[in-house]
């Protein structure tokens, strides 16, 4: 039944953004900015619209990135999905070249992968997260993405 539910999620999401995707950064807030979590290397703005407390297993957050901003190297337990809604940005898995993400894009990360994301030097970045089975937890956070790292995208 989860995963029904899940699909749904992820489908209703994907047309709805589809559909809106011209006018994406009108139809979601950008949320809260982010001032002292060490997570994030610069600014990160976070809009949470489902969360455990909701009795749904999973996690729907809209993130925010301003330009050169990205996540720490992280984990899922239960697996996560991105679907951009406005920019570009970069995702890497841990031992794979980064790829470049624009608005469209859908990213799914299997559980327990090391992965980072975030915001390209060009602009601001957005995506929607869903994070599925979040009773295993919702993230384990590690080091942060280095500069060469970062630039080694294209």
């Amino acid at each position: 039944m989860k995963k029904v539910l899940y699909v749904t999620i992820l489908f209703s999401a994907v047309f709805y953004i589809k559909a809106v995707a011209q006018d994406a950064a009108s139809i979601f807030q950008r949320g809260e900015k982010l001032t002292s979590d060490n997570n994030f290397n610069g600014g990160v703005w976070i809009k949470r619209y489902v969360s455990p407390a909701d009795s749904l297993d999973c996690v729907v957050s809209l993130v925010t990135f301003e330009a050169r901003a990205r996540t720490n190297w992280h984990t899922h337990p239960g697996g996560q999905i991105l679907i951009v809604v406005e920019g570009t940005g970069y995702y890497q898995e841990k031992g794979r070249p980064g790829q470049i993400i624009r608005k469209g894009d859908i990213v799914k990360s299997q559980p327990g992968v090391t992965h980072w994301h975030g915001a390209s030097p060009d602009g601001e970045f957005a995506h929607l997260v869903v994070a599925p089975d979040v009773e295993k937890g919702e993230v384990v956070w590690l080091q942060r993405v280095t500069d060469e790292e970062y630039n080694s995208v294209k």
